[in-house]
């Protein structure tokens, strides 16, 4: 019989994610690369905040570590009072379906599935019935404006509606916090700003925790807060009015 811990609580001070001097070392043969350098930094919950630099800069390593698909070397990484960074593959992975959706830059979606069976998908992972998880998925598609597309498969979608259909998938669990990587990167500046007007309204909506991690200073000017980041360090932080 396999028991699942419970994680133990921390005290954040209300925080929805507290990410405490967070360290990320790779290391080959005998060559370590500092890839974060101690980030720290809260979200509240319903905040919006997006992490501005450019390639290379540590962005996408930070969003790896707080969505669980990797730990870091040193420090918390601290969701709901859960440390995930202290969680094995397995907690981390069950935590995740619970409480956070992750849209990647390329959408990460199976191109022989139709975008409803996309959709459907991680509920189904989440053993969430059939019937429901059809009838949220149809809700979702709808409601990002792809009700005549949700039987269509990926290749036959454009980019943008990819992208939605990528956001459906993330929201599909009902995660606390939303991440997303780059996920405007390949598209034009009219479908970018179409994009990023669903996620803000859906942000508004549902008062579920946003970051966005970008290079483009347009899309990150829509988060309440930017942190910029540069060769792994936080350098500075703006309040968006």
């Amino acid at each position: 019989m396999i028991i699942k811990r419970k994680p133990r609580q921390i005290d954040t001070q209300g925080a929805l994610l507290a990410v405490r001097k967070a360290y990320k070392i790779y290391k080959e043969n005998d060559i370590e690369t500092v890839a974060l350098r101690g980030a720290e930094f809260d979200l509240a919950p319903g905040g919006f905040l997006a992490i501005q630099g450019r390639s290379g800069a540590g962005k996408t390593t930070l969003l790896n570590l707080i969505g669980g698909l990797d730990t870091p070397s040193a420090g918390r990484i601290i969701l709901n009072g859960s440390d995930i960074a202290h969680m094995n593959e397995a907690e981390r992975a069950d935590f995740r379906r619970q409480h956070i959706g992750i849209v990647f830059q390329t959408g990460n979606l199976i191109p022989f599935l139709s975008a409803l069976e996309n959709v459907i998908q991680p509920m189904i992972w989440n053993n969430v019935p059939a019937v429901k998880a059809q009838r949220r998925a149809e809700e979702l598609l709808s409601e990002l404006g792809l009700r005549e597309r949700m039987d269509h498969k990926v290749n036959q979608l454009s980019g943008g509606e990819a992208q939605r259909v990528g956001i459906a998938v993330a929201l599909s669990n009902e995660p606390d916090l939303l991440l997303a990587d780059e996920l405007t990167g390949e598209l034009d500046t009219e479908i970018t700003s179409q994009v990023m007007d669903v996620l803000a309204q859906l942000h508004q909506e549902r008062n579920m925790g946003l970051l966005v991690v970008t290079h483009n200073r347009r899309v990150a000017e829509r988060a309440q807060r930017i942190l910029h980041i540069d060769d792994g360090l936080i350098l500075e932080e703006v309040q968006n009015d």
